[in-house]
């Protein structure tokens, strides 16, 4: 575990090398992981959790520009975007 200064308050930080890509599928095989908004920050979380195999789906409200943009990105109304 790496020990990081951020502002003078320091933090215990888990490496990579501690926990990585295999172990984090092992934990989270069998759970969903949702991503609130597509806008910003969405995309590209979201998308790289489903191309590293994650069990991800997303909410953002139908109707908007984000939306669209999901539907364009592969996510499927009713199944894996909400």
């Amino acid at each position: 575990m790496a020990k990081l200064n951020f502002g003078g308050v320091e933090e215990n930080v888990i490496t990579r090398e501690e926990f990585p890509l295999a172990k984090a599928k092992e934990t989270l095989k069998d759970e969903t992981i949702a991503v609130l908004g597509y806008g910003v920050q969405g995309p590209g979380q979201s998308l790289n959790l489903r191309d590293n195999g994650f069990n991800v789906i997303v909410g953002q409200r139908k109707g908007s520009k984000s939306w669209d943009k999901a539907v364009e990105d592969g996510w499927v109304p009713g199944e894996n975007l909400f």
